[in-house]
């Protein structure tokens, strides 16, 4: 079996400056659900990678992260939020 992945289309999509906040609040509760799930399965915090004995370097506060991996977790969030304006929704926040 070929798995060919088919993300939504989200060129031309543009967020709105007004979303930056939201974006960085959520990439950090993406990470926070990341982080409480490998705890959860024994994961702790390692200066190295560890996959026997369960040790990952990016389990610390979102604040603690590399620029790098905060990014991956904004582009996650962008990409998502694009593909909920792509499939027809508004996202404003209320006032």
């Amino acid at each position: 079996m070929v798995y060919e992945p088919k993300p939504i289309p989200t060129d031309g999509v543009e967020l709105g400056p007004d979303l930056h906040d939201l974006v960085e609040k959520l990439a950090e509760n993406n990470h926070d659900h990341w982080a409480r799930q490998r705890i959860d399965e024994g994961w702790t915090y390692g200066e190295q990678r560890d996959d026997t004995r369960r040790t990952h370097p990016d389990l610390v506060p979102y604040g603690e992260l590399s620029e790098g991996e905060k990014q991956y977790d904004r582009t996650s969030v962008v990409e998502t939020l694009k593909a909920i304006v792509r499939s027809g929704y508004e996202i404003r926040r209320r006032k």
